[in-house]
């Protein structure tokens, strides 16, 4: 059985033709059947990562989707263990009933299980957990022509920390062990206030990160001069009392795919004038559910069209610490002069957690992320923004990236050769081509 598979981003506009099984037993014969055929495939998910990491430079993957069965769950320890392609809303609507959430979660629960391991995601909480392969216990890889392998930091310890961050490049992942943390409710305690400068939101970071589970910040990216990195901070806690009850949110849906994008230099000033402006100049406290809290696209069903026919780049990057005001004051310079960029731009703190991945995207720094409509003046921002980031010693991270250059990427991710030592000669991505040759 085969369909065709995107990335979410739509570019590059490369159609994945996906093979999809419809149990564990048969990834192996799957594996093989591809990799002889076409000499290379790729596993895929559920097409969430932006750019072309998830696309196999042979354009043929294993869809894993499928693979979305529980193992077996430990409510007394907060342990599941499940296939690679049951996502984290399947786990979520499981595990909050129980008195259990994901340690980490990314800004959208619509990713399986081994895409969250194969890209190390992060969320809210770095400064605190780190990413999700801290909390991952252990995992099965299948590589071509051997035999299926357990893999934990003292299990196959090696492939274990290439596989967590490793783009789905060593092996295919098929099941895994993850912990979860105990909740009283599966409401979100906020604290949210609006600030007028970059400068403040450092000086909001530093004050209130450490006393919150959670904490980030929308910021207006068109905004100029003293207002260069104005926004709306926001931190949260799993509230205290209430109802375990999962989300059950009414969703929208983008029916079709415009011929052009609806994010447009007229559209993006209003929307974040009055995103701004609607928020409170005081901290204001209030409970919200999860999902909101967590997972505000994951509302409208198929967002990614609004960007038109010609997709849209995700641009994010972590910048260290010493330079990270200046450094990202210089890259929204940037951007506002350009006059481009996405409603939903995002700003957080990651802390000094280490991740037990060889290539784990955050630093002790700030990151930046925002979505950018396709078009031919993207390469000259670009070249600008990776400048300075390169300069400050920052990277971007490859689960979103179409465009980082392999100079740029060698020397942001210096344990990229260990990778590419333990990496199955089966499986090679678009990404992976184009930053190591």
């Amino acid at each position: 059985m085969t369909d065709r598979r995107y990335s979410w981003g739509r570019y590059p506009d490369i159609p994945q033709t996906a093979h999809a099984c419809s149990w564990r037993s048969e990834v192996p014969e799957l594996i093989s059947a591809v990799a002889t055929e076409h000499h290379s495939t790729l596993a895929f998910g559920n097409g969430r990562s932006y750019g072309d990491s998830c696309l196999a430079i042979t354009d043929q993957v294993i869809q894993l989707r499928t693979l979305n069965r529980f193992i077996e769950v430990d409510w007394e320890h907060g342990i599941v263990t499940a296939e690679a392609g049951v996502t984290l809303a399947e786990i979520l609507a499981l595990s909050i009933p129980k008195g259990w959430f994901l340690s980490v979660t990314p800004g959208t629960q619509f990713v399986t299980l081994g895409g969250a391991i194969a890209n190390d995601v992060h969320g809210k909480n770095h400064h605190l957990r780190g990413t999700f392969g801290n909390h991952v216990h252990s995992f099965g890889l299948l590589r071509h022509g051997q035999p299926p392998l357990n893999c934990s930091p003292c299990e196959n310890p090696q492939l274990f920390a290439a596989t967590i961050g490793g783009l789905g490049l060593t092996g295919v992942i098929t099941w895994a062990k993850i912990q979860l943390i105990p909740i009283n409710s599966s409401q979100i305690d906020s604290t949210i206030v609006r600030f007028e400068n970059l400068a403040e939101f450092f000086r909001l970071s530093a004050e209130l990160d450490h006393l919150h589970e959670y904490s980030v910040a929308w910021i207006d990216c068109l905004a100029k001069g003293t207002k260069t990195g104005r926004g709306v901070f926001t931190v949260g806690d799993h509230a205290p009392y209430g109802s375990l009850s999962v989300e059950k949110r009414k969703k929208l849906h983008v029916p079709v795919t415009p011929p052009f994008s609806l994010i447009n230099n007229l559209s993006l000033h209003a929307f974040n004038e009055t995103y701004w402006r609607v928020h409170p100049a005081t901290p204001s406290r209030r409970r919200v559910s999860y999902e909101p809290f967590f997972y505000p696209l994951d509302g409208i069903l198929e967002w990614n069209r609004i960007y038109g026919r010609k997709g849209f780049q995700q641009y994010q990057c972590v910048i260290p610490d010493a330079v990270a005001e200046v450094a990202m004051n210089e890259l929204l310079a940037v951007i506002a002069a350009f006059g481009q960029g996405s409603f939903l731009a995002v700003l957080k703190r990651c802390g000094s957690v280490a991740s037990p991945g060889l290539l784990s995207f955050p630093l002790p720094g700030t990151s930046l992320a925002l979505d950018f409509p396709q078009n031919a003046d993207l390469t000259a921002l670009f070249q600008r923004m990776d400048a300075i980031v390169h300069q400050a010693g920052g990277r971007l991270y490859p689960a979103k990236d179409a465009h980082m250059n392999g100079n740029d990427f060698r020397q942001a991710y210096p344990a990229w050769e260990q990778l590419e030592a333990l990496r199955d000669p089966s499986l090679l991505s678009r990404f992976w081509k184009r930053v190591t040759s």
